[in-house]
């Protein structure tokens, strides 16, 4: 593995682990709800974080993005409302048919089209040179995401089994047929995020860098504009609860707790960035195995937030056995998509 590909792998691993575990803060808070903690955060994330770097780091940078294409903006935007569209869809499903069914679902099916559809219809930039699914390297990636689908099953048993131990089976409502059909459209929907830079950082990277910007305030810029769609919706839902409960004033009812959830912001935020990075650093196909690889260290991050926070304390035999070969399975799962990546080189 050559020393771009490695730093890629972390990187993308490294994200995963950031955006796995942004919520911890939340785990602190004794006044702030949902929508006071998501709203702060989202706003430090997607907005204030963005923003600040590319308007403090990249040189000239509104006359750049006028140099971008409209229709690439566009696009990504799309893409971005769709990851919104899902957030949102994700927390109702929760509600209707469980966090297992949920996570499963919405995993299963966003790593499977997040992984595949930059191969087949290409991305922006260098990912227009990724190889086809039928390729060497495409089939070695694509195995990968089998053997993290293994994952994932193992993953939503355990969480099941820990449920029943913990008799914390979860009340539902409204209809589960409904639910499912959210779950699915939230699902193919929740690799928005990831696809926004794929498609989207092409002609806005090559515009910051023209006018002096580095790589890394350079792919801040991209998300600061690609996923404004998707910020505006993750914003716009707090401030409906918000609104529906009377409850703005709690914002300022404590100020150690508007920190700690800025720092659930500034944790999403470094690893959405971290993640473009590393997809660049792992060549043209590097928005697909960099997907993937992000996605498995994503749900070990948030299993291992779910530990030290004691979510499994009490818990033992097959629940927690399920989850550790769940683990390494995703572990295994990201090598292979890492040993992919290798075959697009060789």
């Amino acid at each position: 593995m050559d020393q771009n590909t490695l730093l890629g792998v972390l990187l993308v691993a490294c994200a995963g682990i950031f955006v796995g575990g942004c919520a911890w803060p939340m785990k602190l808070m004794k006044k702030f709800q949902f929508e006071h903690w998501w709203f702060i955060g989202m706003l430090t994330g997607l907005v204030i974080l963005p923003w600040g770097v590319t308007l403090w780091l990249c040189p000239d940078a509104l006359s750049a993005y006028a140099a971008v294409p409209v229709g690439a903006i566009i696009t990504a935007n799309l893409w971005g409302a769709g990851w919104g569209i899902a957030n949102v869809l994700c927390g109702l499903c929760f509600v209707r048919i469980g966090v297992a069914l949920t996570g499963a679902i919405l995993t299963g099916l966003g790593v499977s089209l997040g992984v595949t559809l930059p191969m087949i219809v290409k991305g922006s930039g260098l990912f227009r040179d990724a190889p086809d699914p039928g390729s060497p390297a495409g089939l070695v990636v694509l195995a990968g995401v089998g053997v993290m689908l293994v994952g994932v099953v193992f993953a939503s048993l355990a969480g099941f089994g820990r449920d029943q131990v913990l008799k914390k089976d979860q009340a539902t409502s409204g209809s589960f047929a409904g639910g499912l059909v959210m779950v699915v459209v939230a699902g193919v929907l929740s690799c928005g995020m990831s696809l926004a830079f794929v498609y989207g950082q092409g002609p806005i990277v090559e515009a910051m860098k023209a006018r002096g910007a580095g790589e890394i305030p350079s792919t801040f810029a991209v998300w600061a504009v690609c996923l404004m769609s998707g910020a505006l919706i993750n914003l716009g839902y707090p401030l409906y609860l918000m609104a529906k409960n009377k409850s703005f004033g709690v914002l300022l009812q404590s100020v150690p707790e508007l920190l700690l959830a800025s720092v659930i912001g500034l944790n999403l935020g470094a690893g959405i960035v971290l993640m473009g990075t590393g997809m660049l650093w792992l060549g043209a196909l590097g928005a697909s195995v960099g997907f993937g690889i992000q996605q498995a260290s994503q749900m070990i991050g948030g299993q291992g937030l779910g530990f030290l926070s004691g979510e499994w304390k009490g818990v033992h035999g097959t629940p927690r056995n399920q989850m550790y070969l769940a683990i390494v399975i995703l572990i295994a799962a990201a090598f292979v998509m890492a040993f992919g990546n290798t075959l697009t080189k060789s």
